[in-house]
């Protein structure tokens, strides 16, 4: 990614990076020709061949550049990198930008061989039943009532589905003994408004075991 304006926005790609490659992630800095060609585009979409500084001015451009990425097609050399950085960790999307909080499909297309925690999603995740969308008050019904993990999951997809207040409802959920309900309570978090919503999810981020 270029350097942007915003933070989040240049390390967009933590999260979906650590979600293939679990450890510490660094910033690494290069610098290269503005001439020099690279590869680039949104990560679902054929890339386009085009000079360095044509890409830059192509993602800073962009009405939502989440999810672009840009290439250099050759390998890096020591005097391409000006500087090596720590990055925070829990920064940017997994899966895909806007799957905060969404009740990931199962199917084979979408969850290719190889994908990190795709068995015990398919384990958790019953058949889609079609269900018509549940309100709030039956969804915080079956979160109370869960027993398993499944049913905290599946309530918490379902919370995420639409912009919420009322985070403070699920802070309760804050020190779940499953790092997978924590990871899925912060994402889903980010549907909701106001002030608690951002402090549980820094209280959620700074104990993040599942990171």
């Amino acid at each position: 990614m270029p350097v942007l304006t915003s933070y989040t926005l240049t390390h967009q790609w933590v999260r979906e990076l650590r979600r293939w490659h679990p450890g510490v992630l660094a910033a690494v800095d290069l610098r290269i020709s503005d001439d020099e060609p690279v590869l680039v585009g949104r990560y679902n979409r054929e890339p386009e061949r085009c000079p360095a500084a044509r890409a830059v001015a192509l993602v800073r451009e962009a009405a939502d550049p989440r999810g672009f990425e840009i290439f250099v097609p050759r390998a890096i050399s020591a005097g391409d990198v000006r500087r090596v950085r720590s990055v925070a960790q829990g920064i940017g999307w997994r899966h895909k930008p806007d799957a905060h909080g969404v009740r990931p499909c199962t199917c084979p297309a979408c969850m290719q061989p190889g994908t990190p925690k795709a068995a015990r999603l398919r384990r958790r995740l019953p058949d889609e039943d079609f269900r018509s969308r549940r309100t709030k008050p039956e969804l915080m019904a079956q979160l109370r009532g869960a027993v398993t993990v499944e049913d905290v999951c599946d309530a918490l997809w379902g919370l995420g589905a639409r912009s919420r207040g009322g985070a403070e409802e699920l802070e309760f959920l804050a020190d779940h003994p499953d790092p997978d309900v924590r990871e899925l309570l912060y994402d889903v978090l980010e549907s909701y408004r106001g002030k608690p919503a951002r402090e549980l999810r820094a209280r959620l981020l700074s104990n993040a075991d599942w990171l």
